[in-house]
């Protein structure tokens, strides 16, 4: 079953919902009273409604296949749940959960027990709870229902500033401890009682945002800036945005090199591999180099084993997004491995997840540390602008080659353009140019 933008939104909201109550519950029976989890002040916590979404985008055609549900399931809101923890450790600078003390845990974000009970739900969700959510749906007058998601939409996004301010006034401060004393002066931007009260919240409903205080983030934040004081003058240092993007660009560039070569070698054509309209780059390949390197970084010193089992899962999973992402926004398949042993749905197969295992160590232990040392030789000043220009020039290349293919499954469909731009795209970029530029690309059914 395809989901609709209407159907995927509420299907947010609802989960979301369902993920505070259960939260709520839960605090309750651990700390026998209420608390009011989750980032927001809502009954609300948009990670739950962020895997739901996720699931219900990217695994109901496994719906007859109970075992890779569930193991799609496990991996897809493991990644949601990885990610949302990671993202606000960047930004706060504090984990807001840990399960650290749990067996089978990755830095604490996730966990194996979790990860099991949310593989067992995302089977729940899409066999059971999306189809009699969809009919509920199907009741609600439409205008109704669209005029309810911008209400909860505008309140979310409100709700959501305001914590996030409040979060950063206590991170000024410094000082948790001194919360009942200075609440009013926690927050230059709003003082007010909406603040304190959002502030009181979040350290009832996170106490492991006060053990170890925010004042112990205040003062790493503070060496860390003497670090990176002394580091100003070299580009791209650690793994910033910078560093990500080259890796970004380069990765794009040698991984349209490397698969063309590869391709060359085990079917004696020779073919163009490339993700773009203009120039030699995969954006699959740069997105995994990019998104492996900043997922990896801190495990950069672990095990080989260690890397090759992240590297097989989170690969595997990367390109099976990529599968479907592109076959729902474009309509076309740009791969298939249905011939290969081992596949899923075509879109990947043991093999070639071992590849990525293989690839993630190979990337971690020995191309990354020297292209790493390459990139930040460059003059700061000149790799920001370089960097930068490249950057905008791949993403216009991105948005132009976006359009060319799906004008081109339009044209495919009969469909006429009438427009000025859908007329330039069909005389510069015809059935033929695409065909020939992406030559394993397929209509999707």
């Amino acid at each position: 079953m395809t989901y609709n933008i209407y159907q995927l939104l509420w299907i947010f909201f609802i989960y979301s919902f369902i993920g505070w109550c259960g939260e709520v519950v839960l605090a309750a029976v651990n700390r026998h009273k209420f608390v009011n989890r989750g980032f927001v002040s809502c009954p609300l916590c948009p990670v739950y409604g962020a895997g739901a979404v996720a699931v219900s985008v990217f695994l109901p055609e496994l719906e007859e296949q109970l075992f890779f549900l569930f193991l799609g399931g496990m991996i897809v809101t493991a990644f949601v749940e990885y990610l949302t923890g990671r993202l606000l450790e960047l930004i706060f600078h504090k984990k807001w959960w840990d399960y650290s003390d749990q067996k089978f845990q990755l830095d604490g974000y996730v966990c194996l027990k979790n990860s099991v009970i949310w593989g067992i739900c995302s089977v729940l969700v899409i066999r059971i709870f999306n189809p009699l959510l969809c009919r509920g749906l199907e009741l609600l007058p439409m205008l109704l229902g669209e005029v309810l998601l911008w209400v909860l939409g505008v309140l979310l996004a409100i709700d959501f500033i305001g914590s996030g301010i409040a979060v950063l006034g206590l991170k000024k401060q410094g000082r948790i401890s001194q919360i009942t004393e200075g609440l009013h002066r926690t927050s230059k931007i709003l003082e007010n009682a909406l603040t304190e009260r959002i502030q009181r919240r979040m350290v009832k409903a996170f106490p492991n945002i006060e053990s170890g205080g925010l004042s112990g983030s205040m003062e790493k934040g503070a060496a860390e800036k003497g670090v990176k004081a002394e580091e100003k003058a070299r580009f791209a240092q650690g793994c910033g945005f910078f560093k990500l993007a080259s890796l970004f660009i380069l990765g794009a560039f040698l991984g349209d090199i490397v698969e063309t070569i590869f391709c060359f070698l085990t079917t004696g054509k020779l073919m163009s591999r490339s993700s773009l309209v203009f120039g030699q780059f995969s954006i699959v390949w740069g997105l995994a180099c990019a998104l492996l390197t900043w997922m990896l970084y801190r495990y950069r010193d672990r095990s080989d084993r260690f890397i090759f089992v992240f590297g097989t899962v989170l690969g595997g999973a990367y390109e099976y997004i990529c599968s479907v992402f592109t076959e729902i926004a474009f309509g076309t398949v740009f791969w298939d491995y249905s011939e290969i042993p081992f596949n899923l749905g075509g879109r990947i197969n043991l093999l070639y997840c071992f590849f990525w295992g293989i690839a993630a160590v190979v990337w971690m232990k020995g191309v990354y540390p020297l292209l790493s040392r390459w990139i930040e030789k460059l003059p700061a000043r000149a790799g920001n602008i370089g960097c930068t220009i490249l950057v905008v020039l791949l993403a216009a290349d991105m948005i132009v080659s976006a359009l060319a293919l799906a004008r081109y499954s339009e044209r495919q469909a009969g469909a006429p353009e009438q427009s000025a731009a859908g007329q330039m795209l069909d005389e510069y970029f015809p059935d033929e140019f695409i065909e020939k530029r992406y030559e394993n690309l397929k209509l999707a059914d």
